[in-house]
């Protein structure tokens, strides 16, 4: 039976070193109950070391929680990686990580705390996860699919960390599964449209480093299971799939 499915799939936890400290796992899927919302997505800078605390806080409220990434290209556009399991994401993790230079600096970028469910912190990420890998957008999305991933790019509207706005255009051989749009765009537009879409599927997701923030801005699919494959074909409109509604 299909169902219609409240989601905001990018949101940024403390970890993230642009995410406000108040983004710890209880209190985002304490505010996505409030929100309504039936599933959330996880996308952090280029790591995923909070996701399993989120998905553990997750289970007391019945929201789904996707593990996923934000990851960042050579090109410095920013690509949301999607996943059913840890298994898959920490796949993608361990590449990451490889072809991640730097580490951070706590007083430019903020600090990127790792914490358990309740907030507590186990220690403080050192990495330099606001930058770039050494990963093409090519090769990040064949990553993805590899383990069995969404592959979205995000905030495609915006002049920075875009794929429009790094690159100018969609390439016309790129595998995408879709492209997301801005809250800002999307409150100015009221509508998933976007000229320079290339006729790939359109969503939009709150972005959210802070937690009023989280499901002001979600995309409703009308898919049967809250799974990464029925997403899939509601982005193809496959099988009665489709995405419904934003909002």
């Amino acid at each position: 039976m299909l169902k219609e499915i409240k989601s905001d799939l990018h949101i940024h936890t403390c970890l993230s070193p642009c995410g406000d400290d108040q983004m710890i796992p209880e209190m985002i899927v304490e505010k996505a109950a409030t929100a309504g919302l039936d599933a959330i997505g996880i996308c952090d800078h280029n790591s995923s070391e909070n996701t399993e605390a989120v998905m553990e806080a997750g289970k007391k409220y019945g929201i789904k929680v996707f593990p996923g990434m934000e990851v960042t290209s050579k090109e410095e556009v920013h690509i949301l990686a999607i996943f059913d399991t840890t298994e898959d994401l920490y796949k993608l993790q361990k590449i990451v990580y490889e072809n991640l230079e730097g580490e951070n600096n706590e007083d430019l970028f903020g600090y990127q705390i790792v914490t358990d469910r309740y907030g507590k912190i186990i220690e403080l990420n050192t990495k330099m996860l606001i930058g770039a890998t050494n990963l093409s957008v090519e090769k990040i999305i064949e990553l993805i699919h590899s383990f069995g991933g969404l592959a979205i790019a995000s905030h495609v509207d915006r002049e920075r960390f875009s794929l429009i706005g790094q690159l100018g255009f969609v390439p016309l051989d790129i595998e995408l599964d879709g492209m997301e749009l801005s809250p800002v765009y999307m409150a100015v537009n009221k509508k998933l449209d976007y000229p320079m879409s290339s006729g790939l599927p359109m969503v939009t997701f709150s972005d959210a480093h802070f937690i009023d923030d989280i499901g002001k801005t979600l995309t409703i699919f009308l898919i049967e299971e809250i799974t990464v494959s029925e997403i899939k074909k509601a982005l193809e409109n496959k099988d009665g799939r489709s995405v419904l509604a934003y909002t």
